[in-house]
């Protein structure tokens, strides 16, 4: 094939020779052009120049090999940065991703406990279908949703979280708004998101708890009052669940709702354990359930000797809690009240009166004595229309087992702070002339 070129190339240098014209016309640099390795290969078969070779400078350029152009190397140096940003931006993806979830899963954060709040306010409630294991529709419920915004902005003042917006979108995945509680508790930054929740919920180990004592004779505001002074529960909250939350206790069934008064005398006295802004039913049912262990089988068949139904032992019970000085006067008081209940005699007891008087002290004025109310007893024959206080375990059982004598009066000996008994007027009369009641 080289054999074959040269040929070509001689004949066409002949041909060259041969036109002197032409030889004459062309310059020393046009000669060399001619020689040139770049003219030997555009030579057709022909022998002749290429259609659109001239051999000039622009035309042999045309005609060179290919080399690597400014772009080239321009597009291979996006490439570089192109990679270089991808792995910056990795990076810091990597880095945020390392501390959203060093937040959610509270890795490597310092300690910290804190005291958080949920107040009743900040939940919604809506009454929605239950339906039985089967999927079959049983009843509705009422589900609590909580502001999951003002959670949030708790638990990062807390110092618990780093990001509300990521805790926010766990609690809508997790659907935490109907799994927390109104209360206080007491949390860590050592919980995670998971935790956090689970610590504010009813009954959890997070929610911070409050014994109250209450003495018998106490009566359902008053313990109410108590309830809101150590932060359990609002008072008028605590009032309104009284009167229309439905409580499932045989003693209550034939109690009509809308009166709070109907749960007086069986808020059992004792001492309990609450969490702090607790719900007011759940608070209340702590009473109530405690009533209704205390209220034995025992008591109960005491209770269908008696005669009487539960209503009117609690009333009594309350009555005899007022008054008795100590356990030995239970039963004697009680032997007074159904002595007086038998012959139709006024009760005659100035703790009934006392009882829509919650703020006075002291003996009832003379303007309370007169006053047309069914708690008054000076005047009323019969039960007044509740129990009075919060009776004890001793009182219902005098209550139930009143001692039998024939003692219609009784009056306080001031000077040994206990009761004295009397059969008839003449008697009573004469020991309250020997007293200073009045003085």
């Amino acid at each position: 094939m080289n054999e074959d070129f040269d040929k070509q190339y001689e004949l066409y240098e002949g041909s060259v020779q041969s036109r002197p014209e032409e030889k004459s016309s062309a310059s020393p640099q046009s000669s060399r052009k001619t020689k040139n390795p770049v003219d030997r290969l555009l030579l057709n078969k022909s022998r002749g120049q290429a259609a659109n070779y001239t051999g000039d400078a622009e035309s042999e350029r045309d005609y060179r090999p290919i080399r690597q152009s400014h772009e080239y190397r321009s597009g291979c140096l996006g490439g570089v940065m192109y990679f270089l940003f991808i792995i910056c931006l990795s990076l810091v993806l990597a880095c945020l991703g390392w501390m959203a979830a060093s937040d959610m899963l509270a890795l490597n954060k310092k300690t910290v406990t804190a005291t958080v709040s949920l107040p009743m306010n900040i939940f919604e409630y809506e009454t929605v279908a239950k339906y039985d294991e089967d999927g079959n529709p049983d009843g509705t419920k009422r589900v609590a949703h909580a502001d999951m915004d003002y959670v949030a902005d708790v638990l990062k003042d807390a110092g618990l979280i780093e990001y509300k917006w990521l805790f926010n979108a766990f609690c809508k995945f997790s659907h935490a708004d109907t799994k927390l509680a109104p209360g206080e508790y007491e949390l860590h930054s050592t919980y995670d998101y998971r935790a956090l929740i689970q610590h504010m919920t009813p009954y959890s180990g997070g929610a911070l708890t409050v014994k109250v004592t209450f003495p018998e004779g106490l009566n359902m505001r008053q313990m109410f009052l108590l309830l809101e002074e150590n932060g359990v529960s609002d008072f008028d909250e605590l009032m309104d669940a009284a009167a229309t939350y439905k409580f499932k206790y045989s003693f209550l069934e034939d109690l009509d709702g809308g009166d709070a008064s109907r749960l007086e005398g069986y808020l059992f006295p004792d001492t309990y354990e609450f969490y702090v802004n607790m719900q007011p039913a759940s608070a209340i049912n702590k009473f109530l359930e405690t009533f209704h262990y205390v209220f034995n089988d025992d008591l109960q068949v005491q209770l269908e000797n008696s005669g009487m139904d539960i209503r009117d032992v609690v009333t009594i019970a309350s009555m005899i809690e007022k008054e008795a000085a100590n356990d030995e006067e239970r039963p004697l008081i009680a032997s007074v009240i159904m002595n007086r209940m038998n012959t139709g005699m006024p009760l005659g007891i100035d703790a009934t009166i006392l009882y829509v008087h919650p703020e006075h002290e002291g003996a009832p004025t003379a303007a309370m004595l007169a006053e047309d109310s069914p708690y008054n007893t000076r005047d009323r024959v019969g039960l007044p229309p509740t129990p009075i206080c919060s009776p004890g375990l001793a009182s219902i059982k005098a209550a139930l087992n009143p001692a039998s004598t024939s003692y219609y009066y009784y009056a306080l000996d001031e000077e040994t702070g206990t009761h004295r008994f009397f059969i008839n007027s003449y008697e009573f009369d004469e020991f309250v002339a020997s007293q200073g009641y009045g003085a």
